[in-house]
């Protein structure tokens, strides 16, 4: 498995050699492994199809199918990948500490036992109104494909000062049921974003830049664990930024168990716990979807903002 993983910079030169002058969205490739998009020139993400890992640290870490970086409207990485506090983190990203499947104990949180793989891209579009990817990939455990995914995300033009990108997930175990559950207690384990580090203060642990607003109001310093909430939003200092940016994550109205619990970090961590702390399986041949849209934002943004924001969201049609 491949033990190189770009660096931001590496990506943002690619991107911008590669889109200067261009208008509207365009994908094109950052690497073998990796799919980058941009828009006006501007870098937007990367989806990192192929197996990732890093210099220094433990092939079983290594880890497929998740968006880093993510950028913000100055262009800023608003994500981290192989942070040193939790090597395991990785940008934007779908992961269980508790899994079941093939009758044994996996999980896809800290890898172990079970791994993504892109099995073919389905649609891949760039216009001047969106662009728009779409992957079938499998969860394998050894050879044996367990969990069929589809995956869609669909990326909106950025506004003034905001951008909102969706994330359109379907797992469907395939011969056996596939058990999943979420951290005792915490209840992290299902969508999650590890926010970029503080031009200011880069050790996560003695991070005091960042502000927490969810859907029940400002977090005033506190973490949230095992709570249910419609939408979290996460705002800091980051790297290449002017001032502070920030990232939301919002949860449709029609995803399962509405509104699913949650882990807020202050230290860079926003992550929905579905299906939480109770274990449930995902039936063969039942699909069960679960849509998020992705929120960011320059500077800060109030409660009334956000809000207004998740409505625009919520309410919205479902594709």
């Amino acid at each position: 498995m491949s033990r190189c993983v770009l660096s931001v910079l590496s990506v943002l030169s690619v991107l911008s050699s590669a889109s200067a002058g261009e208008a509207g969205f365009a994908w094109k490739p950052v690497s073998d492994k990796s799919l980058g998009l941009w828009e006006g020139g501007k870098p937007v993400l990367v989806y990192n199809h192929g197996m990732i890992g890093k210099e220094g640290v433990a092939e079983r870490y290594n880890r497929a199918c998740y968006v880093h970086p993510l950028y913000g409207l100055d262009g800023e990485a608003l994500t981290e990948d192989f942070p040193k506090d939790h090597y395991h983190h990785r940008g934007i990203f779908w992961a269980w500490p508790g899994m079941k499947a093939d009758g044994k104990s996996v999980q896809s949180w800290i890898p172990a036992g079970i791994y993504y793989k892109q099995e073919r891209v389905v649609r891949q579009e760039a216009g001047k109104d969106r662009a728009l990817f779409e992957a079938e990939n499998g969860w394998y455990t050894g050879d044996k494909k367990v969990v069929k995914e589809a995956l869609a995300i669909i990326v909106h033009p950025a506004a003034k000062d905001s951008r909102a990108i969706d994330f359109d997930l379907t797992w469907t175990a395939l011969d056996q049921p596939v058990t999943l559950w979420g951290a005792a207690g915490k209840s992290y384990g299902g969508f999650n974003i590890r926010f970029a580090p503080s031009k200011d203060e880069p050790n996560a642990s003695k991070r005091k830049d960042t502000a927490i607003i969810t859907s029940e109001g400002p977090s005033k310093g506190k973490d949230v664990e095992n709570k249910p909430l419609a939408w979290a939003d996460i705002t800091g200092h980051v790297a290449g930024a002017p001032g502070r940016s920030g990232v939301a994550i919002f949860i449709a109205k029609d995803h399962p168990d509405y509104p699913p619990t949650w882990l807020t970090r202050h230290y860079g961590c926003l992550c929905v716990g579905w299906p939480g702390v109770k274990p449930k399986d995902l039936e063969p041949g039942k699909p069960v979807r679960c849509r998020y849209r992705v929120w960011l934002h320059r500077g800060e943004a109030d409660l009334a903002a956000l809000q207004k924001a998740y409505e625009e969201y919520a309410g919205g049609k479902k594709e």
